[in-house]
């Protein structure tokens, strides 16, 4: 029993902390189980793979349009605020969907569903930059790989808990249900972060917002490490987007479901929390950059197996160790991430970050979706999993500060 519990300086036992956690888990929560409803709903409609491609196309572009201002409010406004007004907002989008499902509003159509899919792009580019800022806040720095660890196992969660409920909801209860839930947690994610103890740091010098932005920029290009290793996920995760078509395979190739849905979307997320919770207690140090790039081959090497299965089950576990080959890049470049900005301006540096990553999953989905109409879902899954491999070997050559990365450098 003993060993269950955390070490004695674990960030386990740091209360702020926890109440961040659950700020995360929360906002996860409420995003992923729109994301799953509201694509099984947009197909259902539709019958066609390119509009599952259209719902990341609606998510990205105001994404890519707020995310740089973002981080400069972050950086210089009070946080805690900032992230509650984002949960709320958080919360809207799946009221309106609500209304649309129950008819509440004079729709037709997929339209009134993407354009609330609009709020929700917006609004996700304050909660990566907001929880990264005050990760910063809650943790002493020796503890920040551990801290990285336990953060992506909760990221994981959301991303298992999430398709699975929305999955499960919208099968036996409904996708009015569904969205319904997802207004919850939005709603608990908000009370957590607003009622979070912790210290505000000191405003900055007033410059230009552009010449602020401009700057956090110029530092993640500077960086070469930190530059390469967000360049490489963010390749992987737009070029390995099989994730986006799973309603298409589950009813045209897998012939199964909406439960199966929630089966496959959770399937990456448990692989990798399984890593995660490994890494969390067992951090990388030495050979971390090679041991990132073997993950992300590994990632496009799943993403193929998956796409010529015609098996549930077998399915299911390519995309599980998919997602534990992801979860090593996730912890790696988030502990990359911490241990090398600067704490006045990580609000910037982490929505440059979510500019890599988090709209690339959105772009990775319209890529996707694409791809699969011009050469046929199997094809375009395959053919993603294999240039995935080959944008590791390239990293690999093209970036050889990232291969021999041992990360007790940057602390």
């Amino acid at each position: 029993m003993r060993s269950l519990l955390p070490a004695p300086g674990s960030p386990l036992r740091n209360g702020p902390f926890l109440q961040l956690l659950v700020y995360r888990l929360s906002s996860i929560l409420s995003y992923q189980v729109v994301a799953v409803t509201v694509g099984w709903h947009v197909y259902e409609i539709t019958r066609n793979p390119f509009s599952l491609g259209l719902i990341g196309l609606a998510e990205v572009i105001p994404y890519f349009c707020t995310a740089p201002f973002a981080g400069y409010l972050v950086d210089n406004v009070h946080r805690r605020k900032l992230g509650a007004l984002a949960c709320a907002l958080l919360a809207v989008t799946p009221l309106l969907l609500v209304a649309i499902t129950l008819g509440w509003l004079p729709t037709s159509g997929v339209g009134a569903i993407y354009a609330a899919i609009l709020l929700t792009g917006s609004v996700r580019s304050f909660l990566g930059p907001v929880y990264n800022a005050l990760f910063a806040r809650v943790l002493p720095r020796q503890q920040y790989a551990h801290g990285a660890g336990f953060g992506s196992v909760v990221f994981q969660a959301g991303l298992v808990v999430g398709p699975a409920l929305g999955g499960a909801l919208t099968g036996f209860a409904g996708k009015h249900v569904a969205y319904a839930t997802a207004v919850g947690f939005a709603l608990v994610a908000m009370v957590a972060v607003r009622l979070l103890r912790v210290t505000e740091p000191p405003p900055p010098p007033k410059q230009p917002v552009l010449r602020s932005i401009a700057e956090g920029a110029r530092f993640v290009w500077g960086h070469q490490i930190l530059l390469a290793a967000l360049a490489l996920d963010m390749f992987a995760v737009l070029l390995g987007g099989a994730v986006a078509l799973l309603p298409a395979f589950i009813k045209d190739i897998l012939h199964a479901g909406p439960e199966a849905l929630g089966i496959l979307r959770a399937a990456p997320a448990l692989g990798s929390i399984c890593v995660a919770t490994w890494l969390a207690r067992k951090p990388l140090e030495r050979n971390a950059g090679r041991i990132l790039l073997y993950a992300v081959a590994g990632f496009g090497l799943c993403n193929i197996g998956f796409g010529l299965s015609t098996s549930l089950w077998l399915s299911a576990a390519f995309l599980l160790f998919s997602g534990a080959c992801d979860g090593v890049s996730v912890v790696v470049r988030s502990t990359i991430l911490q241990l090398a900005t600067p704490d006045a301006m990580r609000g910037r540096v982490s929505s440059i970050n979510g500019i890599f990553i988090g709209s690339s999953n959105e772009l990775g989905a319209f890529y996707a979706g694409s791809m699969a109409r011009l050469l046929g879902l199997v094809p375009a899954v395959v053919l993603g999993g294999c240039v995935t491999m080959g944008v590791a070997a390239v990293t690999a050559l093209r970036a050889p500060r990232l291969r021999r990365l041992d990360l007790r450098e940057l602390q």
